[in-house]
């Protein structure tokens, strides 16, 4: 592998990595644009900008833009999170200075044409419903509206329907003006790619525009809190929330390991107590997500109206339990679960160019495979127990969707937890 950064004279970065043999490559830009920068009236607007980004250039019909890429047998692409915004393509290697070309089109020369804005507000409301009818879906919009109440991270990425419904040209054109600037975007293209053919090509494109100075990001606070949606379904569905490291803090990577030991797969201790032993639900599982300045160990389940107070007394049992009598053979298969997933997804272009753009975007460099490896390695079965025992005392969030009249509040969820 050959990894190399560049960057331009306007702060323009570019990352790319080289993988012999491939005879493919995936290359996007990578915008630190998402969700957490915007205003309060903003609220969805970095994903309706997403959207519309397909939709027609100063020299590109949507129609067009679709076609030039799958004309070549490649797709292309877009997200949002709550911390950037990324537009990538995946093709064969020789057609990479096209793909870059089209994704440069759409990201710098956007028309925003009104019929188009019209027709893409209705398929974003139908998103908006689609995503209110998915309980498993929603629940973890309002977990995050309840752990970090009135601030930009706390927003749905979507945002709510009325302000996707009153967004117009105007509004659009100035997040880009805000947000979109050469300081702000990363190139990243992985797999059978020649960095300085996509450097020259970076110059010409991106070259001339003026930074415009980093936004100035509300720090996020995690403050917790409950909500609970009573709904006629087949199931109560709860998520749970306790503040967690962001991920330049040093604990980061022993909040992984924990949250794979409890809840990461079907050995963990949440999947075999509650589920296995006690059939108190299908699905369970526990995750860690860090972000600049905060971070989440998050927990989701759906069970019966009637066993709602059973999963989550148990719940809170394993999770203090975890703080006492974590064991090295858990710790092993969380350590072994978590770089085998690094380095099985490493494997895929597309997932190293977006590896490579975010941990640029963090660090200004790109930390090698073996310097993460080895931190997971580092975290010792005490580092574990000492994250459990923190956690017991965290602050929490909860969010419950369905039947739920009868299950615990939060208040009885934290007391369980620290009895």
């Amino acid at each position: 592998m050959s990894l190399k950064i560049t960057t331009l004279s306007n702060g323009f970065r570019i990352v790319t990595e080289d993988m012999p043999g491939l005879l493919s490559a995936s290359a996007g830009i990578w915008v630190t644009a998402g969700g957490r920068h915007e205003r309060a009236e903003q609220n969805g607007i970095a994903h309706f900008l997403e959207h519309m980004a397909f939709k027609g250039t100063e020299k590109r019909s949507a129609l067009r833009i679709a076609e030039e890429i799958e004309d070549v047998g490649g797709y292309i692409n877009a997200y949002t999170s709550r911390e950037m915004t990324a537009y990538y393509a995946r093709v064969l290697s020789p057609d990479v200075g096209l793909a870059l070309d089209v994704i440069s089109d759409i990201v710098l020369n956007p028309v925003f044409d009104p019929k188009e804005i019209e027709t893409e507000r209705h398929v974003i409301l139908q998103e908006i419903g689609q995503a209110l009818d998915t309980p498993d879906d929603i629940i973890f919009d309002w977990l995050q509206e309840v752990s970090y109440p009135d601030q930009p991270f706390g927003r749905t990425i979507l945002g709510p329907a009325e302000r996707v419904s009153a967004f117009g040209q105007g509004d659009l054109r100035a997040f880009v003006g805000e947000h979109y600037g050469p300081d702000q975007m990363i190139l990243a293209a992985a797999g059978g790619v020649d960095h300085d053919a996509i450097v020259r090509q970076a110059e010409a494109t991106f070259g001339h525009l003026k930074p415009v100075g980093n936004a100035t990001l509300q720090p996020a606070r995690f403050a917790g809190g409950e909500r609970r949606e009573i709904k006629d379904l087949e199931q109560v569905h709860v998520a749970l929330a306790f503040e967690g490291p962001g991920y330049r803090a040093p604990d980061v990577y022993a909040a992984q390991v924990y949250a794979t030991a409890m809840g990461g797969g079907m050995s963990s201790r949440l999947f075999q107590k509650i589920r296995e032993e006690r059939g108190l639900c299908y699905s369970i599982f526990a995750q860690s997500g860090a972000y600049e300045d905060t971070g989440q160990i998050t927990v989701y389940a759906g069970t019966s109206e009637e066993e709602i107070g059973d999963l989550v007394g148990l719940t809170m049992d394993e999770l203090k339990r975890a703080a006492e009598d974590m064991t090295e053979a858990e710790v092993n298969r969380a350590r072994a679960q978590l770089k085998a997933g690094l380095l099985m997804g490493l494997e895929s272009p597309s997932s190293r160019a977006e590896r490579n753009a975010r941990l640029l975007s963090i660090w200004g460099r790109v930390p090698g495979v073996e310097e993460t490896v080895a931190k997971i390695d580092a975290v010792s079965v005490g580092d574990v127990r000492a994250y459990g025992e923190r956690l017991v005392g965290a602050k929490a969030a909860m969010a419950l969707y369905g039947p739920v009249g009868d299950a615990p509040d939060l208040e009885a969820v934290k007391a369980r937890l620290a009895a």
